[in-house]
């Protein structure tokens, strides 16, 4: 695992994965002229949080994850609900998400920094790629220039992000919406190596799977009775994704998954696809292989619908829109 730490994965100058003038407008240095410290406040500050709080690194992912699978990367998730308003923060899938003291603190430090200069979307990006790297996973370049959004929807969150019962058929369809493909899909499902569940995510595994029998058959039986006891019917405890290595980004999630130890169904279904399936088989025994693909579709799903150039805005506040 250490070496992985100093396999800087190499990505284009420009996000070469991105499709369309605006998305191809992100490059890797972009604040190099205009806030050359921005990337390393947004480090120093992912640090003392990971450091205090080891949760946050898997919170900050998926918070950049939730993000760009609703209306793109535009740091619409960050946008506090208004009186006229509810916000994705506040949507359902979005009720547990964790980490927006962090942005809040980079961003400050940014302002002072910087004025008006740096996105909140981008320090999302950053935010994320630190947590991975600061997990065990491999450094990578991400390509910059995202502004902000000013629109956050709960409908649209409720809408657009891939639930933990989805089938294998469905998350294809949903990333494919994104354009990213099955390969990507089952990479970027390996943010699951690190982090926590709550039981509320899969409790119909335990519990009312279908008419005949409360268990998921295709849950590892020993598994289920240990999540049977973390979490009793009508708790919403949390469970570590992976249990045997919770805050290290390595390769066991997609071992879990060859076992039958995937904790959601959107995980576990994995394995029932051929196509799918192989893919984890690779991703499980093959950590540089995993990491090095995983860097690639962090830095392509980044890319999804940005904001560029004159569009959107640079939020003085990630949580509120600048005022007109």
């Amino acid at each position: 695992m250490a070496s992985l730490a100093f396999a800087a994965i190499a990505v284009a100058t420009l996000c070469s994965y991105c499709s369309g003038g605006a998305q191809a407008q992100l490059q890797v240095g972009f604040y190099d002229q205009s806030c050359p410290q921005a990337e390393v406040i947004v480090r120093d500050e992912v640090g003392r949080a990971v450091t205090a709080n080891p949760g946050l690194a898997a919170g900050l992912v998926r918070l950049h994850f939730h993000d760009c699978f609703v209306k793109g990367c535009d740091a619409s998730v960050l946008l506090d609900s208004t009186a006229n308003s509810t916000a994705e923060k506040d949507s359902v899938p979005n009720k547990s998400l964790r980490g927006f003291e962090v942005i809040d603190a980079a961003k400050q430090r940014l302002e002072s920094a910087c004025p008006g200069v740096v996105s909140c979307a981008d320090v999302l990006a950053f935010a994320a790629r630190d947590s991975v790297v600061l997990t065990g996973g491999s450094p990578y370049r991400v390509p910059a220039g995202r502004r902000d959004g000013n629109v956050s929807a709960a409908a649209d969150a409720q809408a657009d992000l891939p639930p933990p019962t989805a089938n294998v058929a469905q998350l294809t369809q949903i990333f494919a919406k994104y354009g990213l493909s099955q390969d990507e899909m089952v990479t970027l499902s390996g943010a699951h190596t690190i982090g926590v569940a709550h039981c509320s995510s899969f409790s119909s595994r335990l519990y009312s799977y279908n008419g005949s029998t409360g268990q998921d058959p295709a849950l590892d039986a020993a598994l289920a009775a240990q999540l049977a006891q973390a979490c009793p019917p009508g708790s919403d405890n949390t469970v570590a994704m992976d249990a045997g290595s919770p805050g290290t980004f390595d390769a066991s999630y997609f071992q879990n998954l060859l076992a039958n130890r995937g904790l959601l169904a959107s995980d576990q279904t994995l394995t029932t696809d051929n196509a799918t399936a192989a893919l984890v088989a690779q991703n499980a025994y093959n950590l540089y292989l995993f990491a090095t693909r995983f860097a690639d579709a962090m830095v392509k799903m980044g890319g999804i619908q940005v904001l560029t150039g004159g569009d959107g805005q640079i939020r003085t506040n990630c949580r509120t829109v600048n005022a007109a």
